[in-house]
């Protein structure tokens, strides 16, 4: 009955939870879930490809001037095979990806995407940094919601309990020097 009470309390006390993903755990996180091909992510083609593939590796992440900064390192080759040959185009570079972290339907997206290359230019390069910022405005989406909803309801903690999370929302969320902070906010029923 205590532990009752004293959750009736906090759940007037407390509005919302802010959640401090430090960038180090960050980018532990995009590399187990999002680089998972031998620590490359293939933003065209597969492995297989010889002639007709981009992946990015590497990825560092950081904050600047209240945006994300993600750095990572681009091969890509956009080639015919001609008699075992690859004709075409193909570069490796290191990109800049600087944007905003957005909150809709349930996901994680970016907005304002500005795709960069570091130290090199091109014809190809600014090619592939353009098709990149499109894409990753567009296409971008880590389902933060369900992800909640799994740690909180199928959690480890009370097994004996079940959890219901309900009016999932993110209100804020800010970008520090440090880490990506986010304001989560939702009803959790114990049953």
């Amino acid at each position: 009955m205590r532990f009752v009470l004293l959750l009736l309390g906090l759940s007037q006390c407390v509005a919302a939870v802010e959640l401090h993903i430090q960038f180090g755990a960050l980018e532990r996180m995009l590399t187990e879930q999002v680089f998972s091909q031998e620590g490359r992510r293939y933003v065209h083609g597969s492995k297989t490809d010889k002639c007709n593939f981009a992946y990015l590796e590497k990825p560092q992440v950081r904050g600047e001037g209240g945006r994300l900064r993600m750095k990572a390192r681009f091969t890509g080759r956009t080639a015919l095979n001609v008699v075992g040959q690859c004709v075409g185009l193909g570069d490796a570079f290191d990109v800049v990806i600087a944007a905003m972290p957005v909150y809709k339907n349930g996901a994680l997206g970016l907005q304002e995407v500005k795709v960069t290359s570091e130290g090199k230019s091109g014809y190809y390069i600014r090619r592939v940094c353009e098709a990149m910022q499109t894409s990753l405005a567009k296409e971008f989406k880590y389902p933060l919601e369900a992800e909640a909803r799994k740690m909180v309801e199928e959690g480890g903690a009370q097994p004996g309990y079940k959890r219901d999370v309900r009016k999932f929302t993110v209100p804020d969320i800010r970008v520090t020097d440090d880490a990506l902070v986010l304001q989560v906010d939702f009803e959790l029923t114990v049953k």
